[in-house]
C-alpha cells in the first residue's frame, strides 16, 4: 500500500467511515491537534529518564490515539468507544503524587528550567490548543464529554510534570511577574 493516495490533493480528507471533509473542517482540526499532541508526548517519553513517567506517557499516548480515532470518525457517538472516566482518576493520582514532592505554587511561573521541562510546557500548550479545537467542534457536532475532560486534566498533568522535571534537576522556578 502506498502512503500517498492523491485523494487529498483537492483539500479534503476522509474520515473513518468514508465521509470526506475539507482539511480545514473543525473535526479535522480537532483530531489533527490531538495527533500533534501525541507526537509531543512521544518526545517527552524519549527524553524522560524516569521509567514510571515513561510508562504513564505511553498510556496517555494510547488514550490520545483512542480520542483522535473517536474524533476522526463520521459517527463519533457509536462507532468507536471513547476512553472511560477511570482515565481522569489515573491522571489525578499522578498529579497528586508529583505535587507531593513540589513546593507549593502561589504565583504564575514562566515556562523553562531545562530541555525536558520546556518540552513538557510546549506539550501542555498544544494540549490546551487541542482542548479548544475540540470545544469548537463540540459547539456544532456531538463529541463525547470524556475527551474534553481528558484534555483538560492532561494539561494539568503536563503542567505539574514540567514543574517536577525542573525541580528534579535543581531548577528554581521563575515567578511571574519577574521582579
Amino acid at each position: 500500500m502506498k502512503i500517498y493516495t492523491l485523494t487529498g490533493d483537492d483539500g479534503t480528507t476522509s474520515l473513518s467511515g468514508g465521509k470526506r471533509l475539507p482539511k480545514s473542517h473543525p473535526r479535522v482540526e480537532a483530531y489533527g491537534t490531538v495527533d500533534e499532541l501525541i507526537s509531543w508526548i512521544g518526545l517527552l517519553r524519549d527524553v524522560n529518564q524516569d521509567d514510571n513517567t515513561r510508562k504513564a506517557l505511553l498510556f496517555i499516548q494510547d488514550k490520545l490515539m483512542v480520542s483522535a480515532a473517536v474524533l476522526a470518525t463520521d459517527d463519533p457517538v457509536s462507532r468507536i468507544k471513547p476512553p472511560d472516566e477511570g482515565l481522569l482518576t489515573f491522571l489525578e493520582k499522578e498529579i497528586d503524587m508529583m505535587e507531593s514532592d513540589l513546593p507549593k505554587l502561589n504565583s504564575f511561573i514562566l515556562p523553562g528550567g531545562n530541555v525536558v521541562s520546556s518540552y513538557t510546557h510546549i506539550a501542555r500548550s498544544v494540549c490546551r490548543r487541542a482542548e479548544r479545537a475540540v470545544l469548537r467542534l463540540k459547539e456544532k457536532e456531538q463529541v463525547p464529554d470524556i475527551i474534553n475532560k481528558f484534555l483538560n486534566r492532561l494539561s494539568d498533568y503536563l503542567f505539574v510534570l514540567a514543574r517536577k522535571c525542573g525541580y528534579d534537576s535543581g531548577y528554581k522556578e521563575v515567578k511571574w511577574p519577574v521582579e
